[in-house]
C-alpha cells in the first residue's frame, strides 16, 4: 500500500489515505523492533539519486528506535534502485517504497511511532512515512522541502516522526521536489514523469573516528 502524508490544503487532509488517524492503533510488535542506534552517535548516510547525491544526518538519540529501523533498511540494501515516487514542491518529497518499474517493494519491519520526540517537519529534516494506522511507517522516508507543522503531532492526532536532517545537497532535494509530475502505473499522483531513482544508501563514517555501530 503506497504511504502518503497529508498536503497543507485543507480539504486534502480530510482523505482517508492522508488524513492523520486520530485513534491510537495497537503499536507494532516491540519483539520484532531492532534496537536503538547507541545515541552517543549522530549516524549519517548519503543518499544517491539519479539527480545527484545528498547527506542525512541521523537523531539516534531523539528518534532511536526510528533511526534504528531505517538503518536496518540501509544494512540490508533495501533503497538500491528505488523510487523517489513522490515530489511535491514546497511540501516533501519521498522515496523507499517502489522499485523501478512502480511495483511496491516490500517492507516488513515496522516501527513505532515517536512523532512526540519535540522533532518539527520543518524545512530540511527526514521524516517517516506511514499510513493512516500511527504505527505503520516501515522503509518510507520523506524530506520537508519547507515547513510542515501540519506534520506534527498535537492533542488530537498522532504526527510523523521526525528522525534526521539533511545537512548536505539541499540544492537536489529542492531540484527533485521541482520535477514535473503526474500519474504512472498504480501511483496516481505526484510522481515524477521522468523517474528519479536511488540507487543506494549508505552510511557514512563516524565522525568520531570509528564505524558507527549497526543496530
Amino acid at each position: 500500500m503506497k504511504q502518503l502524508l497529508p498536503t497543507l490544503a485543507l480539504a486534502f487532509l480530510a482523505t482517508v489515505c492522508l488524513h492523520p488517524s486520530i485513534a491510537a492503533e495497537k503499536a507494532a510488535d516491540p519483539k520484532a523492533q531492532p534496537k536503538p542506534a547507541a545515541a552517543a552517535y549522530s549516524p549519517q548516510v548519503q543518499v544517491f539519486t539519479s539527480m545527484g547525491n545528498f547527506t542525512i544526518e541521523l537523531n539516534a538519540e531523539r528518534a532511536p528506535l526510528t533511526v534504528a529501523n531505517f538503518l536496518a533498511y540501509v544494512d540490508a540494501g533495501h533503497y538500491t534502485n528505488t523510487l523517489i515516487h513522490r515530489a511535491v514542491a514546497n511540501f516533501v518529497i519521498q522515496g523507499g517504497g517502489f522499485n523501478t518499474d512502480y511495483t511496491p517493494k516490500p517492507a516488513a519491519l515496522k516501527v513505532v511511532n515517536e512523532s512526540g520526540n519535540g522533532l518539527s517537519n520543518v524545512r530540511g529534516t527526514v521524516g517517516l512515512a506511514r499510513t493512516t494506522d500511527p504505527h505503520g511507517g516501515n522503509a518510507q522516508f520523506f524530506v520537508n522541502l519547507n515547513d510542515n507543522a501540519a506534520l506534527d503531532p498535537n492533542a488530537t492526532r498522532w504526527g510523523y516522526a521526525v528522525f534526521g536532517r539533511v545537512t548536505d545537497g539541499m540544492d537536489v532535494v529542492d531540484r527533485i521536489g521541482n520535477v514535473a509530475t503526474g500519474a504512472h502505473g498504480a501511483i496516481k499522483e505526484e510522481t515524477p514523469l521522468k523517474p528519479v531513482v536511488i540507487l543506494k544508501i549508505e552510511r557514512l563514517a563516524s565522525t568520531s573516528g570509528g564505524s558507527v555501530p549497526k543496530p
